[in-house]
């Protein structure tokens, strides 16, 4: 192995001799001594350099590295009251294995900021910065989060396609791919597949994975390809699903607090674990609160920005809405007359989730996909796994990045992503 040690684990090695690999973040040359921070994922090192013990020679070949070239560093670690990290290493010997060109194209030590298009262009450099990694081990606690209280509740956790021949929610917001000689889509969401996994007796599965949306939007909120965290459990209802959901989340943020206090204090963000059960308010109540901020709205409708904001102006928590016109909810809900067994979560005025119990009566079903304009023979292979044994059931699709951008406080969803596909982004 090239490193002895890790950066985060030089602390408690005061006295003994390491070797340690990472960029240079900065040098700094004081006269006859100088100081190389190193960094890794796991911190940041000061490495002390003394002309007269390294040298002449070694300490001027030294202080020319360019800043984020890579290096590895054999010296030994001690203790020291000037450093600001309270250690510091004398080296012995500094090796370049790859030496950075110079301009850089973005600046990682440095306090200027840069347009989200340079940053995502660069995204390499731009993930070296300690705020931007923030993001991503914040992110990764919390599907760690999601999906060990999720295990924890028997739930298997599947893969289905994500080429297929037809819509799942019908529309035109679909991707199209040439399948051979026949015309297919990306996937807006694994729904069929794992309402047809509670036909099979696998009574709760779990799907981590990307989901695809033609959507031509162009907001800080959304993307054409997430992760979406998926659940679907037999022999339940809306409100079952929604208690495995708001679990699922403060099971993460629990986490998140227990293992990542480091990366809270850099995004300088505070989180107390919710309390459950999360608030749960009707449409109509939702409604009411809408019009009451003086936003005209007709019953039926699905909420604007406006009428989201105006919510999220009295609901700053995560909280339910339920029952649901089923005129804006999709074929696959169980229907209640004019209402419907769906659900959202929200937080303030974002919209984290969607769930429902599931309509799990063929004839039922087939009437209200007519209803909504479709064809049930362009889904006849979802609509068998309903005349042979399917039991009433329950799910939701999470969307990690939407949750991330909501905990980490930041402002544009493609921070949360660390190659974002959008409206008008292919590469990197």
């Amino acid at each position: 192995m090239l490193r002895s040690h890790t950066l985060g684990e030089i602390p408690s090695l005061q006295g003994k001799e390491v070797r340690v690999c990472g960029w240079i973040h900065d040098i700094r040359v004081l006269g006859r001594i100088a100081f190389i921070i190193l960094r890794d994922r796991y911190g940041f090192a000061q490495v002390t350099l003394i002309r007269g013990l390294v040298g002449k020679e070694k300490f001027r070949k030294y202080t020319k590295i360019p800043r984020e070239s890579v290096v590895c560093i054999r010296g030994r670690v001690q203790k020291s009251e000037q450093a600001k990290l309270g250690f510091e290493i004398l080296p012995e010997e500094i090796e370049v294995l790859n030496r950075a060109d110079s301009p850089l194209p973005l600046g990682v030590a440095d306090k200027v900021d840069a347009e989200i298009d340079t940053r995502i262009e660069n995204r390499f450099l731009d993930m070296r910065k300690r705020e931007i990694l923030s993001i991503f081990e914040i992110r990764n606690i919390i599907l760690q989060g999601i999906r060990e209280y999720l295990l924890a509740n028997n739930f298997i956790e599947v893969h289905t396609p994500k080429i297929v021949a037809t819509a799942t929610e019908g529309g035109t917001e679909l991707f199209p791919v040439k399948y051979f000689e026949k015309n297919a889509y990306l996937n807006q969401s694994p729904q069929l597949y794992k309402q047809m996994l509670m036909a099979a007796g696998l009574d709760r599965v779990l799907e981590v994975a990307p989901a695809f949306r033609a959507e031509e939007h162009n907001t800080t909120r959304h993307l054409n390809e997430f992760i979406s965290i998926d659940i679907e459990m037999s022999f339940a209802n809306e409100e079952d699903a929604m208690q495995m959901l708001e679990g699922s989340i403060v099971n993460a943020i629990r986490k998140l607090k227990e293992e990542r206090e480091e990366e809270m204090k850099t995004l300088e963000i505070e989180w107390d674990v919710p309390k459950l059960p999360f608030r749960r308010i009707t449409y109509d109540e939702a409604l009411e609160i809408v019009k009451n901020n003086g936003i005209e709205m007709e019953w039926g409708e699905d909420f604007s920005a406006e009428a989201l904001n105006a919510l999220g102006s009295e609901l700053q928590e995560f909280y339910f809405i339920t029952r649901w016109p089923m005129e804006i909810k999709p074929f696959y809900v169980l229907p209640d007359g004019k209402y419907s067994h769906a659900f959202d979560l929200m937080y303030g005025e974002k919209e984290i989730t969607s769930g429902a119990q599931r309509n799990h009566i063929y004839e039922s079903l087939v009437e209200v996909m007519r209803s909504k304009g479709l064809n049930p023979e362009n889904f006849e292979y979802y609509l068998r796994a309903f005349r042979y044994g399917m039991p009433p059931h329950a799910g939701w699709g999470l969307g990690l990045e939407r949750l991330t951008m909501i905990v980490t406080g930041v402002k544009n969803i493609r921070e949360c992503v660390i190659f974002p596909r959008d409206r008008t982004r292919l590469v990197p």
